[in-house]
Parts: C-alpha cells; structure tokens; sequence
C-alpha cells in the first residue's frame, strides 16, 4: 500500500533580482530599456505584456534601482498622488484594472511627475492605446508614453523559465522533464507558475520524483478538468 503525504502550502522564495531575470527574443527590448534608466526620452513608460510574462519582475527590478513608490491602480486615490509624486520615481502597476473614478487621480499623478522632472513606470497587459479609458485628457496623455513591449515567450525562454521556478522551490528537474513541459503546455509564463506549483505538491505527496510520467499525469489532469 503506498502512502500518501499531506502536502503544506509552504513559502518557497522566489529569485527576483537583476541577474535572475531570463532574457531571451521576447523580452529583450524591455530589458534594455529599463536599463537605460533614468536616461529615459520620456517621463511616463508602460511595460506590456500578457499574464506572467515577467512584467512585475522587471518592474521591481527597476524599483530596486529607483528607489520608486508602488501603488496598484484599482486603489489610486487623488490623495495619494503628492505622497507617490514627491520621491520622484513611482511604479503603478495593472493600469489596465483603472477604475473610471480613479482616472482623474493617475492624470494628476501623470502630470506632477513631468513637473518634477520625475519618471513614472506603468505596467498593463495591453497598449494604451487598447485601454478602456473615458478622460479624454488622460487618453491622450497615456498615448504618448513610451511603451515597452514583453512577448510571450518562445521554447529556449519558456525552458528556461520553468528551470528557474524548479530552482525556486529547491527541484530538481531533468533536460527531459523541461522539453516534455515546453512542447506540451500552455505557452506562457503564468501557465509555468501553475504547473511548477502542481508538479511540487503532487512530488510531495506522492513522494515521488519529477518525471516526464508525472508531469504528463498532472498535464492530462488539467486538459481534462478544463
């Protein structure tokens, strides 16, 4: 009879500096751009990307070296714009949740960092110019940030990726699990958290080693369950 272990939600710490962050074809522009700081042509960036491409990685890293305040835009509040304002450097992440009453808020923000000769770093998962915005003034203000584009990622990145998130969490992964993952799953970074997450509980519960059996068993589980 095989025994089952309760597998815990432990904490695993995740590698978020400069050096760890992957680049490859899809995210290399991005990259570069944010290590052109502050020598930016603009006051205002937004860094796009789909879900789990990276963007909140690489806009801490530039948080690091900007010493920035964070904010998220569903909670901007017009009273919170002097306090972001006055260090000069702000990321605001997921503009592209803005509550319609919050948009007069990142408009003054917008415009206090241009007077402080400040830099404002954005991040969405879609252009601007895609945003559903309805203050015409703040439309037109978003349209002339510069934008810096991550894609998703191709097969040498996304291997990569799933590397690091094993390392992450301490397992180890064979060359054959990797490539099994990267011509069978979801093609994008937050599907990679999903299944490096899964792959780690169902080994522990199991006590079990990471396998192309097991994680084809937990890629047939999903398919089937969606």
């Amino acid at each position: 009879m095989t025994s089952t272990q309760l597998p815990l939600d432990l904490p695993h710490r995740e590698a978020l500096g400069r050096e760890d962050f992957l680049i490859a074809n899809a995210n290399e522009a991005a990259v570069a751009f944010v290590d052109r700081w502050p020598h930016w042509p603009f006051h205002t960036a937004v860094l796009v990307g789909p879900a789990g491409a990276g963007k909140t990685h690489l806009a801490q890293v530039w948080c690091a070296r900007s010493h920035a305040r964070m904010a998220e835009a569903e909670t901007l509040r017009e009273e919170d714009v002097p306090l972001l304002a006055e260090r000069k450097a702000v990321l605001l992440e997921n503009i592209d949740r803005l509550p319609p009453t919050a948009e007069p808020a990142l408009f003054h923000l917008i415009n206090q960092i241009k007077e402080v000769g400040g830099h404002l770093l954005m991040t969405a998962r879609v252009s601007p110019a895609h945003l559903d915005i309805t203050l015409p003034d703040l439309q037109s203000r978003l349209r002339a940030a510069l934008v810096a584009e991550i894609g998703a990622p191709d097969d040498m990145l996304l291997s990569a990726v799933l590397q690091k998130l094993f390392n992450d969490r301490q397992l180890m992964a064979s060359e054959a699990v990797l490539t099994y993952l990267t011509a069978h799953m979801d093609r994008s970074v937050a599907a990679a958290q999903k299944l490096v997450a899964e792959i780690d509980r169902a080994a522990l519960a199991g006590k079990r080693r990471i396998t192309v059996p097991l994680v084809a068993e937990i890629l047939r589980r999903d398919t089937s369950s969606s």
